[in-house]
């Protein structure tokens, strides 16, 4: 059975018949999992297994695990630091930014890995333009090269660990003040700024074997009248065609507020996958997973399987292997350092 075009989420910490149902269906490819689905490292460990054993090839496993705000799980993993805060260490040293980028992407991959997640949808391209709260600190560095610089680094580590990487918000969501989980944002810049700023770290992290990226929920109506998960210039056109991408094109949540200018949860999914996006995600919303699954109708396309398999992760160590590692001991040394307050010495 190959993977199929939608990933859905589950309830809990262990699959319902239910969802094992679900997850038989020949048009999903993966899971995306969220905090609700962690109680404990062992807990986690054995959800994937059984999420494992469904099919072959197996399902990809997901989550959103970036640090900072956005970390699904924490008891039993490292604490992670927002990416801002490589940012503000590039402005005093950039040498030193880079390598704790890359150290915090090669620890969040590493632990992930041990547990048997695929990837993490990481990391955020946006550029921290102090607009847009839902981006705020999640984005490297406010200037497309210093975000370009850090990410790089950031997904160098991840690679080193087994995992690819998935950028988001594409062409970037830096710019508008809404959240697309409660609203439909539009960017009114024109084609040639957000190709300049926002599409830089983009198209460098392409230009270096990127595998996958998540289009944004913004309508940017210079360009086009779609939000950008929806429209064909952006995924076609400008990310397949003039960026060279041939890596995996996630959708973002079709749950969110900013996909429902494409109508019903089907129609959404029909949709984005119309577009040019190669996964269609639909989360916190069973009903709509069911419809998606049961109305939609895809031409099969092997070259979707083959750019899906490519995601699968790689040299997975056991968590308590991990730990006893001295490259696990000092990126975690290093990042909590970042933590701590500055030193101030007495006159």
């Amino acid at each position: 059975m190959s993977l199929g075009p939608i990933m859905l989420d589950v309830e809990g910490t262990a699959l319902s018949a239910e969802e094992r149902e679900l997850l038989l269906h020949p048009l999903v490819g993966g899971v995306i999992l969220f905090s609700r689905n962690y109680q404990s490292i062992r807990q986690l460990n054995e959800l994937i297994a059984e999420i494992h054993a469904l099919r072959n090839p197996r399902l990809l496993i997901a989550v959103d695990h970036e640090g900072g705000r956005v970390q699904r799980f924490r008891e039993g993993f490292s604490r992670l630091p927002a990416a801002r805060r490589f940012g503000e260490i590039y402005d005093q040293d950039k040498r030193r930014a880079r390598q704790l980028a890359e150290q915090a992407g090669w620890l969040m991959a590493a632990e992930l890995r041990a547990v048997g997640v695929d990837f993490s949808f990481a990391p955020v391209l946006d550029l921290d333009r102090g607009i847009s709260q839902v981006i705020g600190d999640r984005a490297f560095h406010h200037t497309p090269h210093g975000v370009a610089d850090l990410a790089l680094a950031y997904v160098h580590g991840m690679h080193r660990a087994g995992m690819a990487a998935i950028g988001k918000h594409f062409p970037g969501h830096g710019a508008v003040e809404a959240d697309s989980h409660l609203a439909i944002p539009e960017d009114p810049r024109r084609l040639v700024d957000i190709l300049s700023d926002d599409v830089h770290p983009f198209e460098r992290l392409i230009d270096n074997g990127l595998a996958g990226i998540m289009p944004a929920h913004v309508i940017y109506p210079a360009v086009d009248t779609q939000p950008a998960g929806f429209s064909p210039y952006w995924l076609k056109t400008v990310l397949r065609q003039q960026l060279g991408f041939q890596g995996v094109i996630f959708s973002d949540d079709l749950n969110m507020e900013g996909a429902s200018v494409a109508g019903g949860p089907l129609q959404r999914a029909e949709a984005a996958l119309s577009a040019g996006c190669d996964v269609a995600l639909i989360c916190n919303n069973r009903a709509a997973a069911r419809r998606i699954l049961a109305g939609l109708h895809p031409d099969p396309d092997p070259v979707l399987h083959a750019r899906l398999a490519r995601l699968h992760g790689r040299q997975p160590l056991s968590m308590p292997q991990l730990q006893g590692m001295p490259a696990w001991q000092q990126a975690v040394a290093a990042l909590n350092e970042l933590d701590r307050p500055p030193l101030v010495l007495e006159s």
